[in-house]
């Protein structure tokens, strides 16, 4: 395998295995308690359940977002589709960059919400479980509204894609 000779198998069998699994994308968005806007793209959201309306997302307690994310009691979830790669790989880069330009106004409880996606969700977190080095957070979506329906837009070999287009 290709990499760091040091790295353990089991790592880097991980890494491999999970470059090649697509997965959608979206954003996450909430505030510091200044009141500073912040958000990172995720590949983790999942659906946990429908009566309550619940969903997850994971995230690395040493991202820039955790702070945020551990004191802040609300998110926004967004939904990106084709037409959003930019802005997924606008707040995949560097965290002062990431609200910097027009794509984004306040929205519910004064949370950031990005315009253009295919759809956006606020919801309250009513669980951060911790494992490891990580979280999994547990969303009970209140709100939301839609954009116009799109092409989805996967992560997939880190880089995004969206399905059936030239690579």
């Amino acid at each position: 395998m290709d990499g760091d000779p040091n790295a353990p198998e089991d790592l880097a069998a991980f890494k491999h295995a999970f470059r090649r699994h697509a997965a959608g994308v979206a954003v996450i968005t909430s505030l510091r308690p200044d009141g500073s806007p912040v958000g990172f793209t995720a590949t983790s959201l999942a659906s946990l359940s429908s009566v309550p309306p619940l969903a997850t997302f994971n995230m690395a307690r040493s991202a820039s977002t955790w702070p945020a994310i551990a004191w802040n009691d609300r998110v926004v979830i967004h939904i990106l589709g084709a037409r959003n790669r930019a802005l997924a790989q606008t707040l995949s880069g560097p965290q002062a960059q990431r609200f910097v330009g027009e794509h984004w106004a306040p929205g519910p409880h004064g949370l950031p919400v990005l315009t253009g996606v295919t759809s956006w969700m606020v919801g309250r977190i009513v669980d951060r479980v911790l494992v490891h080095n990580s979280a999994v957070v547990v969303v009970q979506i209140e709100a939301g509204g839609m954009g116009e329906n799109d092409d989805a837009l996967l992560y997939h070999e880190r880089a995004y894609r969206v399905p059936g287009a030239e690579v």
